[in-house]
């Protein structure tokens, strides 16, 4: 794996560039939803029918609550023959200094990956996982300086060593991460206040992330750890309203959006998005 320009001359670009920012956008990367969204990956749950048009506007529903959150929403176009490809966070994973271009565990969603360089390479110089290596942004939390990475179907360990050489000479460091029974480590657990994560103990052990506060999710909301972290408020599924007040009680802004269709195709609301800092 090669980072144009070697790893020095990067550090030095960035260092550059970070002297000349004089005002920071927050930028989320979306991408309309395809019309093959129904024909989806499914590792968990039993296919369901899915409403094109109502997933459309739910879709746009979380954008606009994105940029009610401050987000400059920059929507990809439609990919009609990739059926995941609303799910834009497995492509890539954004830091401050990188982004690294993943190569999606499942090959049906190889196909979305050229289209997230693209849009993110005036932002950021990129990075890339090789075969044989596999990695979803999906499993990839980022806590400070660690990254956490699940250990799941989609990620395997080739993908998380060539993540963690590329992410060294950054300073940060990457941590495997076992799980069970989800697709995705970001299924069982995010971030959701500057010292708190949101687990689901079923799916992942709190000891894993030592020094965290956790919340666990209410037992009749499995899939509600799946939350996203913008600014400090937390985009929250409508369809896990205990969770959503236990979150509310300790004080986190919560913005519920209604996503059951994607939900369908077994995504969250961290997949539809990348969210970066331009």
């Amino acid at each position: 794996m090669e980072i144009a320009g070697g790893v020095v001359g990067l550090q030095v670009r960035w260092a550059r560039f970070r002297s000349r920012v004089t005002a920071i956008t927050r930028v989320a990367i979306t991408r309309a939803v395809s019309r093959a969204l129904g024909h989806c990956e499914l590792s968990h749950l039993p296919r369901r029918p899915i409403d094109l048009a109502l997933a459309r506007r739910q879709h746009e529903a979380y954008e606009q609550a994105l940029r009610e959150l401050g987000c400059e929403v920059r929507q990809l176009a439609e990919q009609p023959d990739q059926p995941d490809s609303v799910f834009v966070e497995d492509t890539a994973i954004v830091l401050d200094e990188v982004a690294v271009i993943t190569r999606p565990g499942a090959v049906s969603r190889r196909g979305e990956v050229a289209s997230m360089a693209e849009a993110l390479s005036g932002l950021r110089e990129l990075a890339r996982i090789e075969a044989p290596g596999t990695l979803d942004g999906g499993d990839v939390l980022r806590l400070g300086r660690v990254l956490y990475v699940g250990t799941s179907a989609r990620s395997n360990a080739e993908g998380i060593a060539q993540l963690a050489r590329a992410l060294t000479p950054f300073g940060y460091r990457v941590e495997a991460t076992p799980l069970h029974d989800c697709l995705h480590l970001k299924s069982a657990v995010t971030q959701v206040a500057e010292d708190r994560l949101l687990l689901n103990p079923a799916w992942i052990e709190a000891r894993q992330f030592p020094g965290w506060k956790t919340v666990a999710v209410d037992p009749a909301e499995a899939h509600a750890a799946n939350a996203l972290r913008v600014g400090s408020a937390v985009i929250h599924p409508a369809s896990c309203p205990r969770t959503a007040r236990a979150l509310r009680e300790l004080g986190i802004d919560v913005r519920s959006v209604d996503m059951s269709e994607t939900e369908k195709a077994e995504g969250g609301v961290t997949c539809c998005s990348v969210i970066l800092e331009a």
